[in-house]
């Protein structure tokens, strides 16, 4: 748990260096359909807690517009 203490935390301090504050809106509406809704698991169900910012931050950097999210256990539940 500590390491995600630690990346979230790097995370913050790079956005901070590049002259973004992470605690503003960086997404646009026009990316998510006009709703911004949490990060979803394969079967639909919202994630929670930090796991929201964490994938938030993820799809934002990496110009993802779908909020479906699949772990690697989840995903050999499903066959893969």
């Amino acid at each position: 748990m500590r390491d995600v203490y630690n990346r979230v935390t790097k995370q913050i301090i790079s956005s901070l260096e590049t002259g973004t504050r992470p605690w503003i809106r960086p997404w646009k509406v026009d990316n998510s359909s006009g709703s911004i809704q949490r990060p979803l698991r394969s079967n639909g169900i919202a994630y929670r807690g930090i796991n929201v910012l964490l994938l938030w931050s993820e799809a934002f950097v990496k110009g993802y517009s779908n909020p479906t999210w699949i772990t690697f256990k989840q995903a050999l539940d499903l066959g893969g």
